[in-house]
């Protein structure tokens, strides 16, 4: 977890790195140097953005709240070179920024985001007991930094995931300016093409470093940023920053920052008519497809632009003519979740063939049970949506009670199984493990049954206090960013798109329905701005999960190494639509 940090108490942090060895700086003096915080109680905070192959988490000091429009971010990053040389200047270089008494004017002057050993694998021992792949040892890592842009897989990969998680991360900052630190004989200055008027006399940086790189592409969909990259001894390179830092005031916001500061202001109803026009590209039946029909009918609803509607029916009339099957083998949960658009799509116009073919799916999906249970579960908290989706909604339409009793059943049972003492889901018995899309599937399954299920419901008292036992487990597992993890109580894990769009669309409605009281608004805010800053002008979408089971193999590495998928994705797109949706009806905006 992220911990509160706080002012760098200057004789403790000197007290840290003259008693540490360098492999222990990274680890130590960043905590006790952060101990208590001079630019008030959240505007910082100190943990992981990252897993090494071993395990080791890459600790970094990111800001919490956005910079001043006259105060640049800057990002620092050390040990890149696999040396703790630098590492100890950036330690020295964060010594100076909080210390009492230059805090005021430092913090006026630029706002730090800092990773003091990029990788630190080779900063730090691996500590006896940890999960440490075989070859990953420091003695085995490759002597050759890593290159940039990352590829050839992102969290997942074999090698240097350190450098897949940090090309993100800086990204999804959106700095002005980035310093890759490191250790040399003499003072060198090398630059990218957007910061050589930064230093007098720097070199060219090599277009496949970390500085390069992010001064050629668009890391993450966004702008290229200025970098620069310093090496030499710590002290001298430390005076060198200090002097570089002091006149940062006149830096001007960065292609990056623009870009980023551009999407992050985008009005909810931009964000779902972008959506709404792309998704799905792949029409079935299925979950995925059928958020982005309800989302497609809400939307229309809510302009008055009948488009989005009438994407949405084209989608789905080979089901209604019979001209694809609706409910076909292998009967899955995940496909007979698509009627619930049906059951939408019969709600705003009375479309009879959509309403029966939808209460079809959803006797199917009991026939007869005779103790009320859902067939075709698999024991995930998936279920807890992909059945209430439908039984809810059917409850609603019919007002036949079976359809709410197996939801009652369901959600209560997967609660008490699944549901722990910190108010966070496991995935499945068979995968004990925080999941992210896993808790949203959980959010999504209360938040619909609390949606269509009346007041005089009997479990509606048990349904509700499990969802706001969630979400107030969730918000204690936020990212400085305002997203959630790909495992939620593992905060080293990549920083995972579809768990963040679905945790912000439950909160946004139990806050606009009551179900949440008003101390979730700045949450929904903040986790809001970290889904726009993941989906690009045309809808592609940065880092969402592949598609996720529970089965034999479900441990703890399963999940946190499961691929990350960049670019267009119906399932993200879907979950950013319903989230988009949510915030506009949150905020009335139009």
């Amino acid at each position: 977890m992220f911990v509160r940090p706080g002012v760098l108490a200057v004789l403790a942090l000197v007290t840290a790195l003259a008693t540490a060895t360098h492999a222990q700086a990274p680890a130590d003096a960043i905590s006790v140097a952060l101990a208590r915080n001079v630019d008030g109680p959240s505007r910082y905070l100190v943990g992981p953005i990252g897993l090494t192959a071993s395990g080791r988490g890459i600790t970094a000091l990111e800001p919490t709240v956005p910079a001043l429009a006259t105060q640049p971010r800057i990002v620092i990053v050390g040990g890149l070179d696999g040396s703790p040389d630098g590492t100890r200047a950036v330690l020295d270089l964060l010594t100076w920024r909080f210390a009492p008494g230059t805090e005021t004017k430092n913090r006026a002057r630029w706002q730090v985001a800092a990773v003091p050993c990029a990788l630190p694998d080779r900063c730090q021992p691996i500590a006896a007991g940890s999960t440490a792949a075989a070859g990953a040892r420091p003695s085995a890592l490759p002597i050759v930094p890593p290159t940039f842009p990352p590829d050839k897989g992102f969290y997942d990969a074999a090698e240097f995931r350190e450098a897949r998680f940090l090309w993100r991360w800086t990204a999804m900052l959106g700095p002005d300016l980035v310093i890759d630190v490191r250790s040399g004989p003499t003072l060198v200055w090398q630059s990218n093409s957007l910061a050589r008027d930064r230093v007098a006399a720097s070199a060219a940086a090599p277009p496949d470093s970390f500085v390069g790189a992010l001064g050629m592409g668009a890391p993450s969909g966004l702008a290229p940023v200025p970098a620069l990259q310093v090496s030499g001894p710590p002290a001298q390179v430390t005076r060198a920053l200090r002097t570089l830092l002091e006149g940062a005031g006149a830096t001007v916001p960065s292609p990056m920052n623009r870009v980023l500061t551009a999407r992050q202001s985008r009005p909810p109803l931009d964000l779902a008519r972008m959506l709404a026009a792309r998704y799905p590209a792949n029409p079935a039946m299925s979950y995925i497809p059928a958020l982005s029909w309800s989302g497609a009918l809400r939307l229309s609803a809510v302009t008055g632009d009948p488009q989005y509607r009438e994407r949405a029916v084209a989608q789905m009339t080979p089901f209604l003519s019979g001209e694809k099957p609706a409910i076909a083998e292998p009967y899955l949960l995940t496909s007979l979740a698509g009627h619930q658009a049906f059951f939408d799509l019969a709600e705003s116009d009375g479309n009879a063939a959509a309403d029966a073919l939808a209460r079809r799916a959803a006797d199917f999906i009991l026939d007869g049970q005779s103790d009320g249970a859902i067939r075709f579960a698999t024991s995930w908290t998936d279920d807890m949506f992909m059945a209430t989706s439908v039984l809810a909604r059917a409850a609603k339409r019919t007002g036949e009670a079976k359809y709410a009793a197996a939801v009652a059943r369901l959600l209560t049972s997967y609660a008490e199984r699944l549901q722990r003492e910190d108010r966070v889901f496991i995935h499945a018995q068979s995968g004990p493990h925080a999941w992210g899309r896993g808790n949203g599937f959980a959010a999504f399954g209360l938040m619909e049954a609390l949606t269509y299920l009346p007041p005089s419901w009997p479990a509606r008292a048990q349904v509700l206090d499990s969802f706001r036992r969630l979400m107030n487990g969730m918000r204690r597992h936020q990212a400085p960013d305002g997203a959630w993890h790909q495992v939620i109580d593992e905060p080293g894990t990549y920083r995972e798109f579809t768990a963040t769009a679905m945790i912000v669309a439950a909160m946004a409605r139990g806050v606009r329905l009551g179900w949440l009281d008003a101390s979730f608004q700045n949450v929904v805010d903040h986790g809001w701005r970290a889904v726009l800053a993941r989906v690009s002008e045309t809808g592609e979408l940065v880092d969402v999960c592949a598609g996720t089971g529970a089965g034999q193999n479900a441990t703890r590495e399963y999940y946190l190494n499961r691929p990350a998928l960049f670019g267009a994705d119906d399932r993200g797109g879907a979950m950013a639509l319903t989230a988009a949706l949510e915030m506009q009806a949150l905020t009335g905006a139009k």
